[in-house]
């Protein structure tokens, strides 16, 4: 009823101000008269008002239907800017979602078509390159990344990281230092320069490199501390076998590389026990075994390490009695250390205490069943005549060797 009622009333105004305008129109026609040269209008105001109203609705009704057929015809025609961008967008979706999937050829393809509709087309030019990697177009991969680079020549550092990841990929490991030695020079504290130059240097094996980079990665904490100090520790270790290896060749002076990798560690690596463990382990390889000895003896007197104490054991210093005396001393505070008991026994053999050998390794088993532990007491007692108890110990040292072997076929026992 109110919504009738409104609608009325609107009728009613609209009646009265058409009724106003028809008396003013009757009493008051006026008159207008337009002549330029040849050309004369002559109306009344009334109805040159109404004319110019007419024409003004032409106008916005011819605006609007030329605006219609311009926009059917960016719809209809395949080349106007509109499908351009759709067929840009429609091309970015889809080779996207084929370099996700692996399709190579046809990540590629649609990418590249991304690239060129693109005023941002960076992400489409590297999935392009890796894409065209994948099937062996090394060429048309570097040829992307150019043209990456003059379409924006601001993301020259991403551009460069793609391209070292590239040249990794296809096994060009100098190609890709090369690279990453440029990008460091002119980005030395970037994170990613930095890791993926770490990364580098571990997949070329190249640990004096990674050991000089550390200092970089630890200043501009480019890893957390954690994954810094276990990185720390295991390239060193593996500096330290790499000495040993050259050391190897060099005859007289085999020692050399080792020392000089040893003596470029600070004081608190040297009492790292992983790091003197590594070198004691190279001191052995090379044949300087006393100094092996003295090394391993001084860290395990600065802290007690397993690792350290059973290759003690296995090293033969000046003084085979004062080494057993030694290792006796640290019984005091460890004595149900297996390690340490493994070690006791193989420093009395050294010392041909055979008794106290054998009643070392025993204890040793009491405490924890060992494979190592069960052959050096089997190969004592074999030669101390118990043939039947040496068997029944390499038997069982076996079993404790096939508990970590993995789970494999093996042919069916044969029946008689």
């Amino acid at each position: 009823m109110k919504r009738f009622l409104k609608v009325l009333l609107i009728l009613l105004v609209i009646g009265a101000i058409a009724t106003l305008v028809g008396m003013q129109v009757a009493q008051h026609k006026g008159y207008v008269l337009v002549a330029y040269k040849g050309f004369r209008y002559e109306s009344t105001l009334w109805a040159t008002l109404a004319l110019l109203v007419v024409l003004w609705l032409l106008f916005i009704v011819l605006r609007y239907v030329l605006r219609l057929v311009v926009a059917s015809g960016g719809v209809v025609n395949p080349w106007s800017r509109r499908n351009a961008r759709r067929r840009a967008r429609l091309a970015s979706e889809q080779g996207l979602l084929d370099l996700a999937e692996g399709r190579w050829a046809r990540a590629l393809r649609h990418l590249k078509r991304a690239a060129e509709g693109d005023p941002q087309p960076l992400i489409y030019y590297l999935g392009a390159a890796r894409a065209a990697q994948k099937i062996g177009q090394t060429e048309e991969a570097e040829q992307l990344l150019e043209r990456a680079l003059e379409r924006q020549p601001q993301a020259e550092l991403a551009i460069a990281l793609a391209h070292a990841e590239l040249q990794l990929d296809r096994g060009d490991s100098a190609a890709a230092l090369e690279t990453l030695n440029a990008v460091h020079q002119r980005h030395p504290r970037h994170h990613q320069v930095l890791r993926q130059l770490l990364h580098l240097h571990e997949v070329r094996g190249d640990w004096a490199a990674l050991v000089g980079l550390l200092p970089d990665l630890r200043k501009h904490k480019a890893l957390p501390e954690a994954r810094l100090a276990e990185l720390e520790l295991r390239a060193w270790s593996a500096r330290l076998h790499q000495a040993g290896e050259e050391g190897l060749d060099q005859g007289e002076t085999a020692l050399q590389p080792l020392t000089r990798a040893w003596q470029q560690l600070s004081s608190a690596q040297r009492n790292e026990p992983a790091l003197v463990l590594a070198f004691a382990e190279q001191l052995r390889r090379l044949g300087a075994e006393e100094e092996a000895e003295e090394a391993v003896r001084g860290a395990i007197k600065r802290s007690y390490d397993d690792d350290l104490v059973r290759l003690y054991g296995l090293l033969r210093g000046r003084d085979p009695a004062r080494q057993l005396q030694t290792a006796e001393g640290w019984l005091k505070e460890h004595p149900s250390d297996a390690s340490l008991l493994l070690t006791l026994g193989r420093l009395c053999l050294r010392n041909r205490l055979w008794g106290k050998a054998r009643e070392y390794f025993e204890t040793s088993l009491s405490f924890r069943r060992d494979s190592e532990t069960c052959a050096e007491l089997a190969r004592l007692l074999a030669q101390l005549g118990e043939v039947e108890r040496s068997n029944q110990l390499f038997q069982e040292g076996l079993g404790l060797l096939d508990q970590r072997l993995p789970a494999l076929p093996l042919p069916a026992e044969k029946i008689a």
